[in-house]
């Protein structure tokens, strides 16, 4: 079964601001919420479909990819295995609605660094052999100075008394027990005093790291490659993001590529394609001979197998399909011209040498005897 559109699901538009769709999720999800709606065996269903769509719409980077790439564009299975985050942080929200704490039952991650998504451009040649590219990313980094902490070296935070380190303050209004983030400390439980002055109090800076990216043999273009740990660093010593590689191939001056298998067009002479021969076509391996049989026409296929392009998924290997095009003579003197009426007076009413144009007549005669 399809997935709905998450902006579908919020009944919001694509310009929808933050704020928005912070509201539009809370009312969805006070609608669905197990917990309230007991005797209807959809909810639980709907509840999670709406937490999926504002998981990622609230999240930048995930918003951008869903917007270009739809649901594969945020697919965590991706080339690097899925990331196991699920729903990235929905404390804020569930806190405003239901007393805090993560529907799910999991441990809240606000902390967490952003993703980031870096866009590699390849050969035909490269996406199908596989290959080890080295890139530099501009990312923030874990201070090396306050390891992370932001507070100046020989001192550390301090627990915020306005929410004793829970980084929420809970209030109770009627039916719901409200938290909300604590404006001390933001929401992080701790107050530094004294901040890191490299990092300003933040724990991260930013720098340019460089990158080894393997890639698999098979990738195509719109394909991700996820790399664990490799996006921004998280705040006050937060778990990393993770970076995606987004790549794109580019097209090639011989191949054009379709799935797992490749297509060239291969000019043929006339005399070849009429007596026929042998010659040499070229692949991603080297070149291969092939035999051109007697009569050849424009637009038969010579197949290849196994000289197309690995199936990164599984399966057998792609093949190579070759096109044929037979090359007409071009800017011929007196003597060819004249062995071709020959050869032209030679053939007529000779539909055994000529069947395609013997048949083709054959059919218009028909048609307008018939009218």
């Amino acid at each position: 079964m399809s997935k709905r559109d998450y902006y579908e699901v919020l009944g919001v538009d694509k310009n929808v601001s933050g704020d928005d769709l912070k509201k539009a999720y809370r009312k969805k999800a006070m609608k669905y919420h197990p917990d309230r709606n007991s005797d209807d065996p959809s909810a639980p269903d709907k509840f999670k479909e709406s937490s999926e769509a504002y998981e990622v719409l609230s999240d930048a980077s995930k918003r951008n990819s869903y917007d270009q790439f739809g649901h594969q564009g945020v697919d965590p299975s991706g080339f690097g295995g899925g990331s196991g985050e699920g729903f990235s942080d929905f404390g804020d929200i569930f806190g405003d609605i239901f007393g805090g704490g993560d529907p799910f039952g999991r441990r809240q991650r606000s902390n967490r660094g952003s993703d980031l998504q870096y866009s590699m451009t390849i050969s035909l040649e490269d996406a199908v052999r596989g290959v080890t590219e080295k890139i530099a990313v501009p990312a923030l980094e874990s201070c090396e100075t306050c390891k992370g902490s932001g507070a100046e070296k020989g001192s550390s935070p301090i627990t915020c008394p306005g929410c004793n380190g829970a980084g929420q303050v809970r209030t109770q209004q009627g039916f719901f027990s409200v938290a909300q983030t604590c404006r001390q400390c933001s929401g992080s439980g701790q107050i530094i005093n004294n901040p890191c002055k490299p990092c300003k109090g933040q724990g991260r800076i930013e720098k340019r790291k460089t990158l080894s990216v393997k890639i698999p043999a098979g990738v195509d273009t719109g394909d991700r490659i996820r790399l664990a740990g490799e996006g921004e660093a998280g705040l006050k010593g937060g778990t990393s993001g993770d970076l995606f590689v987004q790549i794109k191939v580019m097209s090639h001056d011989v191949f054009e590529r379709d799935g797992r298998h490749l297509y060239c067009e291969v000019p043929i002479s006339f005399i070849d394609a009429t007596l026929g021969g042998e010659i040499q076509i070229p692949t991603l391996e080297g070149k291969v001979k092939i035999k051109i049989p007697e009569g050849t026409q424009t637009g038969k296929l010579f197949r290849l197998r196994g000289k197309g392009v690995d199936a990164i998924r599984g399966g057998s290997k792609g093949d190579l399909l070759c096109r044929a095009t037979i090359e007409t003579p071009q800017n011929l003197n007196k003597i060819q011209k004249e062995l071709l009426l020959n050869l032209q007076s030679s053939l007529k009413n000779s539909s055994k040498q000529t069947p395609l144009s013997s048949e083709w007549f054959n059919k218009v005669k028909s048609f307008f005897e018939s009218k």
